[in-house]
């Protein structure tokens, strides 16, 4: 298991996210498919509610049939080759990073309007107003919670259940992300594939939140983070509108020393949510120090994973 994901993980920073035929592609086709032919949006809530889990078995049945069959079928070599390219597929730290540095790299330069434009591409509040603080702290509020998403809770699940679990998280997580809005169309049509992928990133979500706050542990040096991640976490994480990115979120910041937060512009209008974090507000070089964040945190996963699966054989 271990040799898997230290592969999986090493091709993904070999080759990033594929250009072309990504099966997530296929996937959000898919479920703009069925969300299309069983959606409407004069239906009554309950038959908004009913709609929304008949789609979500649809989308997930088919997958999960055609993935546990592969999964019993493959043998040896090619198992293991199907469990290294599937880890890889769902993974995506690669990329995350890339799109921080396109936020990162125009910051440094002055060039709000391009950053401005490129976290854009990362968040969904409105961007066009913000400020340089404001432009690091939503990329590293991205980072911090898409490290959560698109890493650790993926590893978690193959850990947890191989290539079928992996399969699943991926999956579930999608249909969160297309359908997991709070907006008139989606409030409960929604509501089952939002409440399932929080359910599933429950666990992994607080083991990111613990790991950020020890990646945030420096031994020799006056800036000890990891008490403060700890005070953030459970003083701060419960505060936010989601029940897992706001641990993650908290701790994060807590580890880097540095306030995120604190609401922003969606949709014309001014949300307001939590501070999360503690110290000074964020700033352009904190959003290579949320990368490195997430690797230090990836380095401490895999050790725990290497001593697992060592006492496990």
């Amino acid at each position: 298991m271990w040799l898997t994901i230290l592969l999986a993980i090493l091709v993904d920073q070999l080759w990033g996210e594929p250009r072309r035929f990504h099966p997530l592609v296929g996937l959000g086709w898919w479920i703009s498919t069925v969300e299309r032919h069983i959606h409407d949006s004069g239906l009554s809530n309950t038959r908004a509610l009913i709609a929304g889990l008949f789609g979500w078995c649809l989308v997930i049945t088919p997958i999960m049939l055609a993935i546990i069959c592969l999964d019993h079928l493959l043998e040896g070599f090619w198992h293991g080759l199907l469990a290294i390219l599937t880890l890889y597929l769902a993974i995506g730290r690669k990329s995350l990073v890339e799109h921080a540095q396109r936020v990162y790299q125009p910051l440094l330069e002055n060039d709000l309007d391009t950053a401005r434009q490129q976290v854009g591409m990362l968040v969904s509040r409105d961007t066009r107003q913000l400020d340089a603080s404001d432009i690091s702290r939503a990329t590293c509020e991205s980072v911090l919670e898409n490290g959560s998403d698109a890493l650790f809770a993926a590893i978690f699940w193959f850990a947890v259940a191989g290539v079928p679990g992996v399969v699943l998280y991926r999956v579930v997580n999608t249909l969160d992300a297309m359908w997991g809005y709070r907006s008139e169309r989606y409030l409960y049509f929604g509501r089952v594939a939002a409440r399932i992928d929080d359910i599933m990133n429950w666990v992994p979500a607080r083991l990111t939140a613990l790991s950020y706050a020890l990646a945030g542990w420096h031994w020799r040096t006056p800036k000890n983070f990891f008490g403060v991640a700890m005070r953030c976490w459970w003083q701060q994480g419960r505060s936010w509108k989601s029940p897992n990115a706001g641990p993650v979120m908290a701790a994060g910041a807590g580890a880097l020393g540095i306030q995120l937060g604190g609401g922003g512009i969606y949709h014309g209008r001014h949300v307001a949510s939590p501070v999360l974090g503690a110290g000074r507000s964020a700033e352009a070089v904190d959003i290579e120090r949320a990368c490195r964040l997430v690797l230090h945190a990836l380095l401490i996963w895999l050790a725990v994973l290497f001593i697992v699966t060592w006492i496990g054989s």
